[in-house]
């Protein structure tokens, strides 16, 4: 699977600038300067390739728009509740964390034929900032010059669900807990990041291994 990076990028930029918020141009030149338009999704799972992390930062806005659209006839309080530039904002960066973390390499995979063979591939260093996930990319964000809402910090940083939290944390699971009862926002964003990643970005290959 390969992604049109220009097109990608053109529409990411003209997404998160037509939220009007301040700081969206900080943002975007501080993304340049990490590789993230560039970089991958992940290493060695979906969208494991150039401009992957775009994609899937435009796939979870989509899936994001959707949930929230399906969720609005089951719960109408919604739609006052979570904003249109909410979503954009928290969707397209909740994965800025990856910008700088993927470094090209040579790696070992077997092909068709069940032979091991060289191929080019991506590995995973965490030595440029490790902040965390969620909690970095949220860092990354503010650092930059973006304003964000309480809503959004908190999808933000919990868009991994409890995949990114500490189990033995009594206070990491109670603050993971209360943010997605105060704000929608929070379970939306992290729905819609499993739904891009496992549904929207599957590849055929990848059914083939399960």
């Amino acid at each position: 699977m390969s992604c049109n990076i220009n097109e990608n990028k053109e529409e990411f930029v003209k997404l998160l600038k037509s939220t009007g918020r301040e700081g969206v141009d900080d943002v975007i030149e501080e993304l340049e300067r990490l590789g993230f338009f560039s970089a991958p999704a992940s290493a060695g799972h979906h969208l494991n390739v150039e401009g992957g992390l775009v994609q899937h930062s435009l796939n979870t806005c989509k899936a994001a728009f959707a949930i929230l659209e399906g969720m609005k006839a089951l719960e109408p309080s919604l739609d006052t509740e979570v904003k249109k530039e909410s979503i954009i904002i928290s969707a397209l960066l909740h994965d800025v964390c990856k910008a700088d973390i993927y470094k090209r390499s040579v790696k070992k995979r077997k092909n068709k034929l069940g032979q091991w063979e060289d191929c080019e591939g991506y590995k995973v260093s965490y030595k440029d900032f490790p902040m965390g996930h969620g909690e970095k990319s949220l860092v990354v964000i503010l650092l930059s010059g973006l304003e964000l809402y309480d809503d959004e910090m908190l999808a933000i940083r919990w868009h991994m669900g409890a995949w990114g939290l500490n189990q033995n944390s009594f206070e990491d699971v109670r603050n993971y807990d209360t943010a997605q009862k105060e704000y929608p926002l929070v379970a939306i964003i992290h729905a819609a990041d499993v739904m891009a990643a496992n549904v929207m970005e599957r590849t055929g290959e990848e059914m083939d291994e399960l």
